[in-house]
């Protein structure tokens, strides 16, 4: 094994992190949807959108669930086979922050059924991330990646 797969550069992130974040997100999401009607669900949603809001401003290693996963959960697994960029994973932050806020919104102005789809949303691409490693937010931005690449011009 080589030494880039033992350890890490400081801004690569080991990808059981972002997965690990995803099922809690999947557990606050889903109980905010069971909850909708009441002032809990409410709370849980806007405590998942300012969770969704701190990865994307700050990535997705400074957030409360990277903490939990650092200090609990990576010491008893094996050391990680890869790391990953952190960009496509903060990319699925955001793109999770755009759902619950407009879960919120929705919700706040009375529209419950409209707010429960965009968290829905939110909530499938959590389970996809949480239960079989497949971060749909991840695969968007690297689509965008592909799509504006440009390759440089020789002369």
């Amino acid at each position: 094994m080589s030494t880039t797969t033992r350890s890490a550069s400081r801004d690569q992130v080991d990808p059981r992190g972002p997965q690990f974040a995803a099922a809690l997100t999947a557990v606050v999401l889903a109980a905010a949807l069971a909850l909708s009607s009441t002032p809990v669900g409410f709370v849980l949603l806007a405590l998942q959108t300012v969770l969704f809001g701190v990865a994307a401003a700050l990535g997705v290693t400074r957030t409360p669930q990277a903490w939990l996963f650092k200090r609990f959960v990576r010491p008893r697994l094996a050391a990680p086979a890869h790391f990953e960029d952190p960009a496509p994973p903060r990319f699925a932050q955001t793109v999770g922050f755009v759902f619950a806020l407009s879960g919120l919104v929705l919700w706040s102005f009375g529209f419950e059924a409209a707010g429960a789809v965009a968290v829905g949303f939110a909530l499938a691409a959590a389970l996809l991330n949480a239960l079989f490693g497949f971060c749909l937010g991840c695969e968007v931005y690297l689509l965008f990646k592909r799509l504006t690449y440009r390759p440089a011009r020789t002369t």
